[in-house]
């Protein structure tokens, strides 16, 4: 079993502009879909996502958290509010 392929290595693995236009240009030149990952050796979902208008230009969503927490900040909350739950503490932050 390989455990290098954890969710570290994502970012390795994100194929290059010049893959995609390869992959669009076999499909729209008559090739299948499912030919196509099977060659350039992507996922199938992929491939149907790079053929969608605005495919291409795909960019993945960054992180959605806006902030870090403050843990100083949390700290000090629980030393003056020691009865509250952890959600009404996650409400809070």
């Amino acid at each position: 079993m390989d455990i290098g392929m954890g969710l570290g290595n994502y970012e390795s693995m994100r194929c290059s502009s010049d893959l995609r236009q390869r992959v669009v240009d076999c499909v729209r030149s008559g090739g299948s879909k499912t030919e196509a990952a099977r060659r350039f050796q992507v996922g199938e979902a992929s491939v149907y996502c790079w053929l969608r208008p605005g495919g291409m230009a795909y960019k993945r969503p960054g992180p959605r958290r806006t902030h870090k927490l403050d843990w100083n900040a949390l700290r000090r909350h629980v030393e003056a509010h020691p009865d509250r739950t952890q959600a009404e503490r996650a409400q809070h932050f």
